[in-house]
This record gives structure tokens, C-alpha cells and sequence, in this order.
């Protein structure tokens, strides 16, 4: 089993930057992707950035790419996402999610389903 715990959500105004943590314990060593998903009330849950462990290649959603950039620290097993120039519809609950399968060999954008392991989520509020 692995165990995801988020931090770092919150609430700021339009264009400002919020960074969000997600901390990986249990077998880890059965997990190859990380990614970040996000869910707005009465929206589908949606994924955002996904890294592999092995060589922590990148992928995003097309609707944050050039603002978000995740990234890990291997040693602290964390993953990271840095939200920048955040837009009010960045407002969702944000989850960490893990899988034991690259994610470049699953379809894009990423499915929930695809991914084994969840975080309890972090909520994300920007204001206009």
C-alpha cells in the first residue's frame, strides 16, 4: 500500500502562486508516475501534471501548462506542484494520485482510473 498526504492548498487572488506538497509513504517503491488531478464543483475530476520516478519526465494539461510545473524530491519522496499566475478557474480540489504503470504508456489526458493510490485532496480557492 502507499499513502499520499497534500499541503499547501489555499485561498489567493488572481495571479498570485501557490505551491502544493504531496508525501509518499508505504511501498513506494511500486510506484512509477505521480500526478496531480483537480475537481470543481459539478466538473469531472480532471488530470493536471504527471512525472515519472525513474526519469522524471513531464507531461500537462494543456489548460495550465507554462503556469504549473511539478517536480520531486526523490530523497524526501514528495512530489511538488508550483502554481503560478493562477486564474480563478484553477479553483478546485486538488489530488495527489499515484500508479505503478509510466504514464507515458497510458492514454493522455491522464484517467482517473488509471491511477491506483489517491491523496485526500487540497482545496485551491482563487479569487477574482
Amino acid at each position: 500500500q502507499v499513502q499520499l498526504v497534500e499541503s499547501g492548498g489555499g485561498s489567493v487572488q488572481a495571479g498570485g502562486s501557490l505551491r502544493l506538497s504531496c508525501a509518499a509513504s508505504g511501498y513506494i517503491y511500486s510506484v512509477a508516475s505521480m500526478g496531480w488531478f483537480r475537481q470543481a464543483p459539478g466538473k469531472e475530476r480532471e488530470g493536471v501534471a504527471v512525472t515519472d520516478r525513474g526519469g522524471g519526465n513531464t507531461a500537462y494539461a494543456d489548460s495550465v501548462k507554462g503556469r504549473f510545473t511539478i517536480s520531486q524530491d526523490k530523497a524526501k519522496n514528495t512530489v511538488y506542484l508550483q502554481m503560478n499566475s493562477l486564474k480563478p478557474e484553477d479553483t478546485a480540489m486538488y489530488y495527489c494520485a499515484a500508479t505503478g504503470r509510466v504514464w507515458f504508456a497510458l492514454p493522455w489526458p491522464p484517467r482517473s482510473s488509471d491511477y491506483n493510490y489517491w491523496g485526500q485532496g487540497t482545496q485551491v480557492t482563487v479569487s477574482s
